[in-house]
């Protein structure tokens, strides 16, 4: 793992952290909070868009697409529990 990777991680990750944050109205966790979300957003979203076998754009902007989902439900999964 380069450094570079790590970077576009980062970057990745706050796009959609910060996007997935503003559609949910998730944590408001700042951005560090927003990257982590969107890091692991994008693990969430990468596993479920090859389970169900859905093709994206490539390249960036399909990554920052599949973050954001998987973004996205984990925000709407952590805030279901928080109520509970």
């Amino acid at each position: 793992m380069t450094i570079e990777q790590v970077v576009i991680w980062i970057v990745i990750g706050g796009i959609a952290g910060i996007l997935a944050d503003w559609l949910v109205g998730g944590l408001r966790s700042g951005l560090i909070g927003a990257i982590i979300v969107g890091i692991l957003g994008a693990f969430i979203g990468g596993w479920l868009f090859g389970l169900l076998h859905i093709s994206v754009a490539t390249g960036f902007v399909g990554e920052v697409i599949k973050a954001l989902v998987g973004a996205v439900v984990l925000l709407l999964v952590l805030r279901a529990l928080s109520r509970l």
